[in-house]
């Protein structure tokens, strides 16, 4: 291999940093709060995880000043992302710029995700959506018929052209049966075929208050509508995927009415032409810019001082971390270490080796006395025992009996061999001694 591809460590960092980032861009996901730190600077750091893995994460002062959440270790959040690596360590990370909690966040990626899949199914087509009627007599609601949006609804057309028509078709527009309702309330304005113009929609709420206008059900039934379709639901910051399939998007249940009523139909009309034209050139014109915007973000984020400043402070922030680990760590030990030397003290100390020693010393005392009690004891029952097994052969217990020991010259006689007649003898007996001399030596014979 020629030493030409011979990369430094901070070049194969940077090179894997802009494959990330030029590969992946931003990414939603979710996952629980694990290892979370509020750093002084404002920062926070934390590890996103689910039951496989897990990735850490930054996300820098001006974007968590925006989060309405305050993040907790075990929490649950969806968060969208810069993926990223931390050039310092070589650590794969992402760069959070949005935090929501999982509950109102997985609602949000779910409209994400059917608004993506409607849209390449060509339901928010521009070309698609009809222009409302010039004359409008009749006007069908499809809303609930005692909620504010009809109240409005009836209010202004009541004061634009009082003659105009109201059929309501009534549905719930909250909870879990409320999509199915809308849903068939718009097929049967279709098959009655009694109004010029249908409005559908409701007063303000959360996204979750409003759910019903992002079900597909509801979405499929408009955009299957042979009826114009007025969307009204909500306020003018609230939009639904009802919203983009509707022919007309009405800001408020009270704009679908005005949009609605004959002397605005001229305008209405112009209106929509010079808006589809405008956002087909918008549409083609963000496109440009989104991928120059893309190509200058990049490089920008190479080269850009806020950048720079952001990963120095990421890692003046974790060496901030470390160092009070580790001065924790030393205090800890130092706090430790006076227990510590006094026990070593202890276990060297001399007096503790004289207790010890002298502590051995009776013990070997009182093992030694013990041993001689009991050489002793052995000894005094080997003397009895031997005294025994000496009384037992001992001539004088034999003469004791009523024999005699018969010597001449000091020496036993066991045989008539050893005297003859006339000879001196002695006779021991068991009171005292007899002398006496041989009269007749006379040998025993046996049959």
């Amino acid at each position: 291999m020629s030493r030409q591809f011979i990369l430094q460590v901070s070049e194969l960092t940077k090179k894997v940093k802009f494959l990330l980032e030029s590969e992946l861009h931003t990414v939603w996901l979710t996952g629980e709060i694990s290892n979370f730190v509020a750093a002084s600077s404002g920062h926070w750091y934390l590890s996103l995880k689910d039951n496989k893995a897990q990735v850490r994460c930054a996300m820098f002062k001006g974007n968590n000043q925006r989060v309405r959440i305050r993040p907790q270790n075990g929490q649950q959040v969806l968060v969208r992302a810069r993926v990223s690596l931390y050039e310092p360590r070589g650590d794969f990370q992402l760069i959070i710029e949005q935090m929501e909690d999982a509950g109102e966040g997985l609602l949000r990626q779910q409209y994400e995700q059917l608004k993506t899949k409607l849209n390449a199914l060509g339901y928010f087509n521009l070309d698609h959506k009809k222009p409302l009627p010039k004359t409008i007599n009749t006007i069908g609601v499809v809303t609930s018929p005692t909620g504010a949006a009809i109240k409005d609804i009836l209010s202004v057309l009541k004061r634009r052209n009082p003659h105009t028509k109201v059929i309501i078709y009534p549905a719930l527009v909250q909870g879990e049966t409320a999509k199915n309702e809308i849903a068939h309330a718009i097929t049967i304005a279709n098959i009655r075929q009694e109004v010029d113009v249908l409005i559908v929609g409701r007063g303000g709420g959360s996204l979750e208050d409003l759910w019903a206008f992002n079900e597909e059900v509801v979405v499929n039934a408009i955009y299957q509508s042979h009826l114009p379709v007025i969307s009204a639901v909500g306020h003018e910051i609230d939009t639904t995927l009802a919203d983009f399939v509707a022919d007309v998007r009405a800001a408020t249940p009270s704009a679908a009415a005005e949009l609605a009523s004959n002397d605005m139909q001229e305008v209405q009309h112009q209106l929509l032409q010079l808006n589809r034209r405008l956002h087909a050139n918008y549409v083609r014109g963000l496109d440009k810019q989104k991928q120059k915007l893309a190509h200058l973000t990049h490089r920008l984020s190479q080269e850009h001082p806020e950048q720079q400043l952001q990963t120095q402070q990421q890692r003046a922030d974790d060496l901030a971390i470390r160092l009070n680990k580790v001065i924790q760590h030393k205090i800890q030990v130092n706090q430790q270490l006076p227990t510590y030397l006094t026990k070593r003290l202890l276990n060297v100390s001399p007096i503790n080796n004289i207790n010890n020693l002298a502590q051995t010393r009776q013990q070997l005392e009182q093992k030694l006395l013990k041993l001689m009690q009991n050489n002793i004891q052995r000894q005094q029952q080997n003397f009895v025992h031997l005294l025994e097994q000496l009384q037992i052969v001992s001539p004088l217990a034999t003469i004791a009996r009523g024999y005699g020991v018969i010597r001449q010259d000091k020496q036993i006689v066991k045989s008539i061999k050893q005297v003859t007649t006339g000879d001196a003898i002695n006779i021991q007996l068991s009171d005292g001694h007899i002398h006496a001399n041989v009269l007749e030596v006379e040998e025993q014979h046996t049959s």
